[in-house]
């Protein structure tokens, strides 16, 4: 029996020629799914708050041997000019801007949202939600809209199901998830507008939800491990490539099963 193939499933250099923004890219998914869209033929603009470790992981993602460039750019992603000179910088270099992945995010509060520090509530909106559309418009000014593109937010499964103890974080990220819906509809049929919805992923970010210990936090997931950054980074990939022309609006969960089980 001849096998199936589904053309550039396969094709691990079906981004050739495009031009990536990421955001939150310093370490972890972020850094993560530059070096997938590198792999995949991509050049790529990091940015990330911080210069110093950006410059590191700028270091590393070029020392991987990938044909794709690599440019770094540190701000502010709730910043309106750290975001319009990241989409300038990006054009300019590469003279387009097809991708867009909105990785940054922030969690400044845990526990009762009744206990919760409005100020801190109100950042994590700013950043996980209003920054990323802010992102949205400024690409769409500058590139995609006469151009088309492809857009992933990464999101949360804690936006899909209540945790109780990363509430407000949770609560940005169905508000994200919502967004990307919306602007599915409103950016086609030229852009395309999906997320991603990790579990708890292995990152420096993520550290207090596995601090009991892997098998302990692991033992409710189907597939009995946490996630790695790479488990993201490669459905992130496909998302953004010709694979995936037909997907838009879609939240997809890379939870190594955890949601599945009805807990969280």
């Amino acid at each position: 029996m001849t096998p199936l193939t589904f053309g550039l499933m396969s094709d691990e250099s079906n981004l050739v020629g495009r031009a990536a923004l990421i955001t939150g890219a310093s370490r972890g998914i972020g850094q993560a799914i530059a070096a997938e869209l590198l792999r995949r033929g991509a050049n790529v603009l990091i940015t990330a708050r911080k210069p110093g470790p950006l410059e590191e992981a700028a270091a590393e993602l070029s020392a991987l041997g990938h044909p794709g460039k690599v440019v770094a750019l540190a701000g502010n992603s709730g910043d309106a000019n750290s975001r319009a000179e990241a989409v300038d910088l990006a054009v300019s270099e590469f003279g387009s801007l097809d991708i867009l992945i909105n990785n940054t995010g922030i969690n400044p509060v845990f526990g009762s949202l009744m206990e919760a520090d409005l100020d801190g509530v109100r950042k994590i909106f700013d950043i996980n939600v209003v920054a990323a559309l802010g992102y949205v418009q400024q690409a769409y000014r500058a590139w995609m809209a006469e151009h088309g593109g492809a857009v992933v937010n990464v999101a949360s499964v804690a936006g899909i199901r209540s945790t109780g103890v990363i509430a407000a974080y949770g609560a940005s990220k169905a508000a994200l998830i919502r967004l990307t819906e919306e602007l599915a509809w409103q950016l086609g049929p030229k852009i395309r507008v999906n997320a991603v919805a990790p579990g708890v992923v292995k990152t420096k970010f993520a550290s207090a939800l596995y601090a009991a210990g892997d098998d302990a936090v692991s033992a409710g997931y189907p597939l009995k491990r946490l996630g790695a950054p790479e488990d993201v980074a490669g459905l992130v990939g496909f998302l953004v490539s010709d694979a995936a022309s037909w997907i838009t609006g879609e939240t997809v969960r890379v939870d190594g099963g955890l949601l599945a089980t009805g807990g969280m």
